[in-house]
C-alpha cells in the first residue's frame, strides 16, 4: 500500500528494496527532540499568524509533547514504513489528536524541516564538543603549569634540536586546541540562520513569520534565499573540517604518547586506567588508548570526505543524496567527542619522568645554537659564520666522544682562538631553556604565565559546556 503520508500519486507500495535504500529513521530518530522543537515553534507561529486556529494549535502542541515523552520513556515505537522521525512524529500526532496533527504541515515541506533539524542538531553538537575542547585544554593547561621548570629535548625531523620544557610542550596543544575551538565557534555563528519556513524551496504563500520561528528556536535570523535554504548543507562540511582537523591535532599526541611511553624513551608514564597488558608477555604496558585515537582519526577525516562526495555533484535545490549526509556526521561527532574525553584523562593522568627528559634534552648537542649565539653576541661574528665555526665544534666533540659542555676550552680555541671560558655559561641545558625569554619562548617564567593565563581564560566544570542546547528550549 502507498504511503499515507505522501501516497495520494501512488497505485502501489513501494517495493521492499526500496524501503530499504529510502528509510532514514534507523539513523534520524536522534532528530526527535530538535523535530519535536521545531514543530511546536512551527506551530505557535501558525498560530499566531491565524493560519491554524488556538485549539489545534494547543492540541497539536500538546500531542507532539506526549510523543517527546513516549520517545524519552522508550514506549515509542519507530516505523521503518514511515521512513524518518518527521513523518513518524506526524504519524503518531494523528493517532494522538485526530485530524488537527494534518494542520501542523501547512506552510512547510520535508526539506526545511530536516534542514532545520539537522542545523539545530549540529548546533547542539557544536556546544557539546567545546566544552569538551575547552577541559582537555585546561588538562593541558595544568601540566604546563605544574611541569613549567622540567627540561626536555625539543625535535625537528624526530632529532634533538634545542631544549624546551615540558610545559612549553604543553602549552603548544593548548595553542592547537584553542584553534579548534574558534573554528567550531565561527561555524556556529555562521550556521545559526533558520530555513525554516523555505517549504520544499520556493517559499510558501501562507502568511507566515519566519523571524519568529528562528527567534523561538534561538536562530539570529531566517535564511534569506529558500533555494539556498533547502539544499545547503555548508555547516555540516565545516563542522566536519574543524573536527577533522582537531582529531588530526589529537592523532598527534596520541603519537608522541606512544613513543614517550615506550622502553626506547621512557619520557612519561601512562597510568593503568588508559593502557592494557599483554595475554603472553606479563611485563608490557601497552598504551592502547592512544594508538585507538591515533586510528580512528581516520573516522573523523572519512566523515568529511564522504560528504564532499556527496555534495559535489548536487543541482539545486533538494536531492535524496542528501540523506547521506547524517550517517557520517554522527559518527564523526561521536568519534571526535569519544576521542575528547579519551585524551582529556590520558593528559591528566600522565606524568613526565624529569631525570629521563633533561638527560635527553642534554644530549646530541642541543646547545649548539646557544654556542652560535653566543659567537654572535660576544665576539661579534656574522650567524652564517658563527653557525659555520659551531660545526666544527660539534664534529670535534662528535670525534672525542663527548658534548659541547664538555669539550676543554683548548679544543674550542683550536677552531676558534677568541673563545673564552664564558662560553660553557650558555651551554648547559637549564641556561639555555632560561635565556629563551623572547615572547612565545620556552623560559620557565615564560610558560607560568601563560599557563596561568590560559586557566584564567577557560571555562571549568558546567561552563565547559558551551551554551543552551536547542533541545531545552
Amino acid at each position: 500500500m502507498a504511503n499515507r503520508m505522501w501516497g495520494g500519486r501512488f497505485r502501489e507500495g513501494p517495493d521492499a528494496l526500496m524501503e530499504e535504500i529510502n528509510a532514514s529513521i534507523d539513523f534520524d530518530k536522534r532528530f526527535y527532540r530538535q523535530d519535536i522543537a521545531a514543530s511546536i515553534a512551527h506551530a505557535e507561529m501558525l498560530r499566531d499568524r491565524g493560519i491554524i486556529t488556538p485549539e489545534d494549535a494547543e492540541a497539536i502542541i500538546r500531542g507532539l509533547q506526549q510523543i517527546l515523552d513516549e520517545i524519552e520513556a522508550g514506549t515509542f515505537t519507530f516505523s521503518r514504513a514511515l521512513e524518518d522521525i518527521h513523518m513518524n512524529v506526524e504519524a503518531r500526532l494523528a493517532d494522538l489528536i485526530g485530524e488537527a496533527a494534518g494542520r501542523l504541515h501547512t506552510a512547510r515541506s520535508r526539506n526545511d524541516q530536516v534542514a532545520t533539524d539537522f542545523r539545530l542538531y549540529i548546533r547542539d553538537a557544536i556546544d557539546e564538543i567545546s566544552g569538551q575542547i575547552a577541559g582537555l585544554m585546561r588538562a593541558f593547561a595544568e601540566q604546563a603549569e605544574r611541569h613549567a621548570d622540567v627540561i626536555m629535548p625539543g625535535f625537528t625531523h624526530l632529532q634533538t634540536a634545542q631544549p624546551v620544557t615540558f610545559g612549553h610542550h604543553m602549552l603548544a596543544y593548548v595553542e592547537m586546541l584553542a584553534r579548534d575551538r574558534g573554528r567550531f565557534e565561527d561555524a556556529r555563528k555562521r550556521l545559526n540562520e533558520c530555513p525554516l519556513g523555505a517549504a520544499a524551496l520556493a517559499g510558501t504563500s501562507f502568511p507566515i513569520d519566519r523571524e519568529q520561528t528562528a527567534r523561538a528556536l534561538g536562530f539570529d535570523a531566517p535564511m534569506r534565499n529558500s533555494l539556498d535554504a533547502v539544499s545547503d548543507r555548508d555547516f555540516v562540511l565545516e563542522s566536519l573540517a574543524a573536527a577533522a582537523i582537531c582529531a588530526m591535532h589529537l592523532s598527534r599526541f596520541a603519537e608522541e604518547l606512544v613513543i614517550w611511553s615506550s622502553a626506547q624513551f621512557r619520557f612519561i608514564t601512562l597510568s593503568d586506567r588508559f593502557t592494557t597488558g599483554s595475554s603472553i608477555m606479563p611485563q608490557k604496558r601497552n598504551p592502547d588508548a592512544a594508538e585507538l585515537v591515533r586510528a580512528k582519526v581516520g573516522r573523523v577525516i572519512g566523515a568529511l570526505v564522504t560528504l564532499l562526495v556527496v555534495m559535489k555533484g548536487l543541482p539545486l535545490a533538494y536531492s535524496k543524496d542528501m540523506q547521506e549526509d547524517k550517517e557520517p556526521a554522527f559518527e564523526a561527532l561521536d568519534t571526535l567527542s569519544l576521542l575528547l574525553a579519551v585524551m582529556t584523562g590520558m593528559v591528566r593522568d600522565m606524568t613526565p619522568v624529569p631525570e629521563t627528559l633533561r638527560a635527553a634534552a642534554a644530549s646530541g648537542f642541543s646547545t649548539a645554537t646557544d654556542l652560535a649565539d653566543w659567537l654572535v653576541r660576544v665576539l661579534g661574528l656574522p650567524f652564517r659564520q658563527a653557525h659555520h665555526v659551531t660545526g666544527r665544534l660539534v664534529a670535534r666533540a662528535e670525534a672525542l666522544g663527548m658534548d659541547l659542555a664538555d669539550l676543554p676550552l683548548e679544543e674550542m680555541q683550536k677552531v676558534e682562538p677568541r673563545i673564552t671560558a664564558d662560553v660553557y655559561s650558555v651551554l648547559t641545558v637549564e641556561n639555555s631553556v632560561a635565556s629563551r625569554t623572547s615572547f612565545g619562548g620556552t623560559a620557565p617564567e615564560n610558560v607560568r604565565r601563560m599557563a596561568r593565563w590560559w586557566l584564567e581564560q577557560l571555562p571549568d566544570g558546567d561552563r565547559a559546556r558551551g551554551q543552551r542546547n536547542t533541545s531545552d528550549t
